[in-house]
């Protein structure tokens, strides 16, 4: 399998990446699922700023810009750990994906599966893998 980089986007190209991982249709649906999120999986989280990353495959996530750990529990499958700011994020921006396949839109629900497959292939790759994984089982 061809290794996955992670790329941060620099500031000056902030204000389209909203618009290019989730269309400018439902760019501000996402930021609030993101947040929300974020919110119930970790208990410590109190909001913040993110940084973006696009992926050589494609893809795209959002991670916490601190260098503290998040303690995440997922009650749908009984997971509780504790993972960097960067896991925790995929974390996020996978469950965020997730929700948005259900779309009533076609072409968005195959764009937004076309991206979480290309986060999870980064996420396999990932030092946090196995935590990754488990919390999106």
């Amino acid at each position: 399998m061809k290794e996955v980089i992670a790329t941060p986007v620099p500031a000056s190209k902030r204000l389209a990446f909203m618009p290019e991982a989730f269309t400018p249709r439902v760019m501000i649906k996402a930021e609030g699922l993101v947040y929300h999120q974020a919110a119930m999986l970790s208990r410590t989280y109190q909001g913040g700023l993110w940084q973006f990353y696009t992926l050589s495959n494609g893809g795209y996530y959002l991670a916490p810009e601190t260098d503290k750990r998040f303690p995440v529990q997922v009650t749908g499958n009984s997971y509780e750990g504790e993972v960097s700011a960067d896991a925790f994020g995929v974390i996020v921006t996978l469950f965020v994906y997730g929700a948005l396949v259900w779309i009533d839109n076609a072409p968005l629900r195959e764009k937004y599966s076309d991206h979480y497959h290309q986060l999870r292939a980064f996420a396999c790759q990932h030092p946090e893998a196995n935590a990754i994984l488990r919390a999106i089982d």
